[in-house]
């Protein structure tokens, strides 16, 4: 059984954690494109990019021939767009989906938003798959003050998100991350997604840096499956509890690499940190945990998920700036596709 799955780069590495007055500025889009669709690895390259919907990258409230603009630029560079990030934080025009009616409303007017931007591109033509990303756009801290009671109005808030969403065709991805309430552990996570209850319409974005913070119960000690020192056998066993449960939500996945720590830069906070793709301090096998989250309990792709993305938040710069970069990334994402036993084969 021959793996398929599309690869993407992310272009907000660019945007996240850069700060116009510091010495890690955003990178233009332009140059982000231009990595991506540079990238070669034995004959192949990047099928596509998934977008963070925001300024200096983008302008979300674009009119329809300044997205069909952007859309003919990255189709000349032979690719295409998946996921799209909605701008729902507070900094960025959103607003917590916890928060009170004001709040609320910037944040469904953001996914609205992103609605739109998407349904232009897709009319296009350069967009075919690929969902919504969202996350609750609220503290951990802001969370625990009242947890059962924070869940079920971030709940409420995505219900109504998705309801929009249906409406334009498209399906919301919320990426669990430490530093987001009610999203900040696998347990949390879950209980989230059941309460909203919209399984058609809300899924999981799964990422291996932050879904390997989940197993060490950063920010939720009480929700920990392994401890540091863990054997592998520990590893695994763990790695299954936490996929078996959140797998069948997942319809977005990041391919990423952790070395066990949380890092942050810029305004944005502390999260599982990202590390490069060959980084001899990754704790992940890489090609070995996306199978976990990629195929069925049978070994079998699932049809849900069409594409993966590379995700690598808050590195230097120079760091960005170099091709081997993006080749030793798209190297490594090859590997997912490599195998025609339907298993993906390890690193």
């Amino acid at each position: 059984m021959n793996m398929n799955w599309k690869l993407h780069n992310a272009m907000w590495p660019g945007l996240v954690g850069k700060d116009e007055d510091s010495d890690q500025p955003p990178i233009p889009l332009e140059r982000m494109l231009e990595l991506t669709a540079n990238s070669e690895v034995s004959s192949r390259s990047y099928d596509g990019v998934d977008l963070f919907l925001y300024f200096p990258h983008l302008n979300i409230d674009a009119s329809e021939d300044e997205v069909r603009a952007l859309a003919d630029t990255i189709a000349e560079k032979n690719l295409s767009v998946g996921t799209v990030v909605a701008p729902i934080w507070e900094p960025t025009g959103g607003g917590s989906a916890m928060g009170g009616q004001e709040q609320r409303k910037a944040f469904i007017a953001a996914v609205r938003k992103a609605c739109r931007y998407a349904k232009i591109l897709n009319e296009h033509g350069v967009r075919q798959y690929g969902n919504i990303r969202i996350d609750s756009a609220t503290s951990v801290e802001a969370w625990a003050e009242n947890p059962l009671q924070g869940t079920k109005q971030i709940a409420k808030t995505f219900r109504e998100a998705a309801e929009i969403a249906a409406d334009h065709g498209e399906v919301l991805a919320a990426e669990g991350e430490i530093c987001w309430g009610g999203m900040h552990s696998w347990k949390s996570m879950l209980q989230l997604l059941e309460e909203v209850g919209l399984p058609e319409q809300v899924g999981f974005q799964a990422d291996l840096a932050h879904t390997y913070l989940y197993l060490l119960g950063y920010n939720a000690e009480q929700d920990a499956l392994v401890k540091p020192g863990y054997e592998e056998e520990e590893f695994w066993a763990a790695y299954k509890v936490m996929t078996d449960a959140l797998r069948p939500w997942t319809v977005d996945f990041h391919v990423a690499q952790n070395d066990g720590t949380v890092h942050g830069s810029g305004s944005h906070d502390k999260t599982g940190r990202h590390c490069p793709a060959d980084d001899p301090a990754g704790k992940l096998d890489i090609a070995e945990c996306s199978k976990y989250w990629l195929l069925d309990a049978d070994g079998k792709p699932r049809p849900e998920i069409s594409h993966v993305c590379w995700d690598g938040c808050m590195f230097d710069n120079a760091l960005l700036e170099q091709q081997s970069t993006w080749n030793t990334i798209l190297e490594t994402m090859l590997k997912l596709n490599a195998n025609s036993e339907g298993e993906l084969a390890k690193i």
